[in-house]
């Protein structure tokens, strides 16, 4: 049993190789090149921010549906004991910081 190959076959085997080779090449000419690399740089950066942008949203909504419901009822009726109290500081603050800004012009 003979393994010879003949220089045809060894020849149709270098250039499979080299073209083999070729490809390799290119496609590590392509991931480093600066332009792929400034791509795959900005890509984790945009995926970074709306992960970070996503996390701050779910925050804020439960923070605002937790103080929504201090103020609301499960069937939307305002909760006036709750309510009354905090509109009532709200315009006492507000009238302190336009009795300060008067304070101040005088």
């Amino acid at each position: 049993m003979s393994d010879a190959r003949t220089p045809a076959q060894i020849e149709a085997d270098i250039i499979s190789r080299r073209e083999q080779l070729a490809v390799v090449l290119d496609e590590i000419g392509v991931r480093v090149h600066p332009d792929t690399i400034m791509g795959d740089v900005k890509a984790k950066a945009v995926e970074a921010v709306d992960r970070t942008a996503g996390r701050a949203f779910v925050a804020v909504n439960r923070a605002v549906s937790d103080v929504k419901a201090q103020f609301v009822s499960e069937d939307g009726a305002p909760r006036l004991e709750r309510v009354i109290p905090a509109a009532l500081l709200a315009v006492g603050v507000v009238g302190l910081v336009v009795a300060s800004k008067r304070r101040r012009k005088s």
